[in-house]
């Protein structure tokens, strides 16, 4: 199997398990936002050093450690995934899974606005026009919700930031996401210990509830590594692409199976949103296919030349 089918199916892999994720974040509604959180970062530390434990990676994860600018990178990489998770859990459990989608439908457009911000990329027209129309939508959200839907907007501007730290940084799957949630692991264990002295934990009250605080270690830790799986094989348009999964699989759960609203106005945003996402994957597929056609140009010429 090629690395970048490997690519494809870790992300396919990823954005499905993200999509069914409300369902999961439901059972722990017993727990506050922040007590899931902390849970999530102990427990996926845990197994991913067991898995490194296993794999003999070791060095490799000290040699991670000696690159501080790496490691910089990395710490910004776990304050934006931090941030994402706690509005993640709110959302969800504040009865806003829909809210959660747009979030995540409108992360490929916040993806473009940060080329153009920190990369000091340039925008086609036709990106400009799907910024614009994407623009308009929340405007048309604001107003049906009768305030700008921030729990969307933190989702995708965190997560937008957490994949070009990612991309860039181009880690090992297993030790980015170690050192990734080892940066935030003691403040979480100290919230944890400090929680049990208090009436307000949740941890051992109920042996399901229980199991599952423990579990969502590996509910964390398993998409996050396909996630770094396939950001380090395919280019990140398709990977923009595939995303498009997880949320249309929220929005499915939060108004067939949760019944949350849907009024016109509201789907109106979300109709638009969604005319921005086609105008932004024509283009990318357009000039993916002239840049390809550029390439084997190019080649062919090399090729002739040679002989």
């Amino acid at each position: 199997m090629t690395e970048l089918r490997k690519g494809y199916l870790f992300g396919l892999g990823a954005y499905l398990l993200w999509g069914f994720m409300p369902i999961y974040i439901k059972q722990l509604h017993e727990a506050g936002s922040v007590e899931i959180l902390a849970h999530r970062v102990v427990w996926s530390v845990v197994l991913v050093a067991l898995l490194l434990l296993a794999l003999r990676r070791g060095k490799q994860l000290l040699a991670l450690l000696k690159r501080p600018k790496a490691l910089a990178a990395i710490a910004l990489a776990a304050a934006l995934l931090a941030a994402n998770w706690w509005m993640y859990i709110y959302g969800v459990n504040s009865d806003r899974v829909v809210e959660t989608a747009l979030g995540y439908f409108i992360n490929p457009l916040v993806t473009v606005v940060l080329g153009v911000t920190v990369l000091r990329e340039r925008l086609r027209p036709a990106q400009w026009a799907a910024v614009g129309i994407g623009a308009a939508a929340v405007a048309v959200l604001t107003i049906d919700y009768g305030r700008l839907p921030y729990i969307a907007l933190t989702l995708a501007v965190t997560f937008g930031g957490y994949g070009l730290v990612k991309k860039r940084l181009r880690l090992a799957a297993a030790e980015g996401l170690l050192v990734e949630s080892g940066v935030l692991a003691l403040p979480s264990l100290a919230y944890l210990i400090w929680l049990t002295s208090t009436p307000d934990s949740t941890f051992g009250d109920e042996p399901h509830l229980t199991i599952l605080l423990v579990l969502a270690g590996a509910v964390t830790a398993v998409p996050l590594l396909f996630f770094a799986g396939a950001a380090n094989r395919i280019p990140l348009t398709a990977l923009g692409i595939l995303q498009y999964l997880t949320p249309t699989l929220q929005l499915a759960l939060g108004v067939f199976l949760y019944h949350e609203p849907m009024p016109p106005a509201r789907l109106a945003g979300f109709a638009l949103v969604w005319v921005a996402l086609v105008v932004f994957t024509v283009d990318g597929f357009r000039t993916a296919q002239r840049t390809a056609r550029a390439a084997r140009a190019k080649n062919t010429e090399a090729a002739l030349a040679t002989n």
